[in-house]
Parts: C-alpha cells; sequence; structure tokens
C-alpha cells in the first residue's frame, strides 16, 4: 500500500507533471472568470410559464381547452436567468376565474396583464419583453350539454377489389359542451382527419374527436373499427315486383312475377341476402298513363353494403285484374 502512495505521489509532483498541475489551475481559473463575465451580460431569454385557472365554481363547465402554458420572453443578467430556468425561482401563472368572466360564458385574459402578474414574481432588474400567445381566452357554461352521434372523416380506403363492408365506432355517442345556442345547431360530431389507404385486414383507429375553441366534448376520443370484405359481383333471382298507388279493388300481375337483381357486394355478405331485402315497383298511376303493353320497373331500395344493383329487366309485361 505504501509502495502505490509513493508511486502516485511521486508521479504527481514530478517536475514535468507540477508543470501540468499549475497550468491546469490557471486554466480553471480562467475558465471561473470567463463564465462570471458571461454570466454578467444581459441576454434574452423564453421560458414556459405554467397556467391555472383558479376559483372556477362548481355549476361552471370549461368548454374551451385550457391553455397550460404561454410563452413569455425575459431580459436580465445570464445568472438571474439561469435561475429563472433551472431553479425554484420560475414564475407561474395562477388566475382567479372571477377576475376575468365577463358575465357572458367567457373571459379573456389580456397580456398587459399577464406581464404584470409574471413582473410581480421576478427581480427588479428583470424585464418583460413579450408574451405569446398576446391574450388568453376561456369558454364555460353552466352545464348545459348534449349527447350526439359520432361520425368518422378523412380518407380511409382499402386495398383494391376490397371495400368497407361496415364501421363501428366506441362510444357511438359523445356529449358535447358548449353555448345553448351553438347546441341547438349540432345534431353530429366528427373524428379528426384520418389518412389510412391500402389495408385489407379489418382496422381499429384511437382518434380525438375534433372540437372548436367554444366547445368540450366528453369523451374527447373513440375507436373506430374498419370491417372489410371482398368484392365480387352476384346476382339474386325471385325478387318479387310491388305495385304502388294502386286503387282499392284493382290486381296487377305482371310477367315475370319475379325478377333478377345484378349487383356488387362482399363475399360474407352475399351468403345473407334474400331476395326480399332487395324492393323492386311499379307504378299504377304511370300505367294508366302509359299506351305501352309493359310496365316500367324500379329498383327503390337495396340493402346495405350492396353497391352498382341493377334490375336485369327493366319492363314486363303485364295484367289489371278486377279483386
Amino acid at each position: 500500500m505504501n509502495d502505490i502512495y509513493h508511486t502516485v505521489r511521486n508521479f504527481l509532483f514530478s517536475n514535468l507533471n507540477k508543470q501540468f498541475m499549475v497550468f491546469l489551475f490557471f486554466f480553471v481559473l480562467s475558465g471561473i472568470f470567463w463564465l462570471i463575465l458571461t454570466l454578467n451580460e444581459s441576454y434574452e431569454r423564453e421560458l414556459k410559464v405554467p397556467v391555472h385557472l383558479s376559483g372556477i365554481p362548481k355549476n361552471v363547465v370549461l368548454t374551451s381547452a385550457e391553455v397550460d402554458t404561454v410563452r413569455v420572453t425575459l431580459r436580465d443578467k445570464g445568472w438571474m436567468l439561469l435561475s429563472y430556468l433551472y431553479g425554484k425561482r420560475a414564475p407561474s401563472l395562477t388566475l382567479p376565474f372571477k377576475s376575468y368572466d365577463r358575465g357572458n360564458g367567457g373571459g379573456i385574459i389580456s397580456s398587459s396583464d399577464i406581464k404584470r402578474i409574471v413582473k410581480a414574481q421576478t427581480e427588479l432588474s428583470t424585464t418583460v419583453v413579450s408574451v405569446k400567445p398576446d391574450r388568453l381566452e376561456f369558454f364555460y357554461n353552466n352545464g348545459e350539454r348534449k349527447r350526439v352521434p359520432v361520425r368518422w372523416a378523412g380518407r380511409v380506403i382499402p386495398e383494391q377489389l376490397y371495400f368497407i363492408s361496415s364501421v363501428s365506432c366506441k362510444p357511438d355517442s359523445v356529449d358535447v359542451y358548449s353555448s345553448r345556442e351553438k347546441l341547438d345547431s349540432i345534431q353530429m360530431v366528427y373524428s379528426e382527419p384520418l389518412n389510412y389507404v391500402g389495408f385489407r385486414d379489418t382496422l381499429t383507429v384511437s382518434c380525438a374527436v375534433a372540437t372548436e375553441s367554444d366547445m368540450k366534448v366528453v369523451p374527447n376520443r373513440v375507436t373506430f373499427e374498419f370491417c372489410t370484405d371482398v368484392l365480387t359481383e352476384a346476382s339474386l333471382d325471385g325478387v318479387p315486383i310491388t305495385c304502388i298507388n294502386l286503387p282499392e279493388g284493382k290486381m296487377l300481375r305482371t310477367f315475370p312475377a319475379k325478377v333478377k337483381v345484378h349487383f356488387v357486394t362482399g363475399v360474407s355478405q352475399l351468403r345473407q341476402l334474400l331476395p326480399e331485402d332487395f324492393t323492386v315497383i311499379a307504378d299504377y298511376r304511370e300505367i294508366m298513363q302509359s299506351a305501352s303493353d309493359k310496365c316500367n320497373l324500379y329498383l327503390r331500395s337495396v340493402p346495405e353494403g350492396v353497391s352498382r344493383a341493377a334490375l336485369a329487366n327493366k319492363q314486363v309485361d303485364y295484367l289489371i285484374e278486377e279483386e
């Protein structure tokens, strides 16, 4: 142990290392002086100042997103700015609700008020240069809300030869808090814009609900599920023909009595389709106004998930009989 001690001492205090230690001492000393001179200069630095709205009455619901920070630019000596940035002297904004409530469902805190509050928490030598944003605004109501459905918005396109067979949303409805006038005009809300292209399996997306500055949505996130299916061309025979506007005591017979429908749908849905799911009509009034010996057929409705539906025969022979 003594040998190690003597070896280290001899190494540190040899002539060469003595010179190095002297150099190192003065190098550190000059660095300290440089740092003191540098921190004694004036600088400007932007700080993020936390914001809190206090004293909100129990019957008040904020409908706008509460701003949690503002960006404040301060000018002072470097050492003082360091104390704001990394010390316990960082300013904060606690704004009393009643002081800024305008009484009409909203309130505004001006930049001059923000500067004044920040300045009161800093040293006399510190100058508040600017505030961003230049004002804070909040909206509220007294608990008025409306439950509305959620719809998706954006671009959701599956891979070629696939299509979206069904869309579900959980939850399917949300509570909207806003002014009474605005609630009357809101019938539904939409998701933030979605952008998903080229998928083939079921797509599950968790997304935020799009809101405006004076709206609050609870919950503010929903989950959409887009189910896909393979497109196929198919046809279904035996779809019955229904006559509309038929007077009492009259009966319309068509030849044939049932028709075929061509359409495009998904493979899984095709197995569940029945002829009664389609509605094909003939109009008695139109027949009476026409001198033709054939009546026109119209495809009035098709099941959800069916597209490009068309009748194999758009005209058929007919006979009107008395019941």
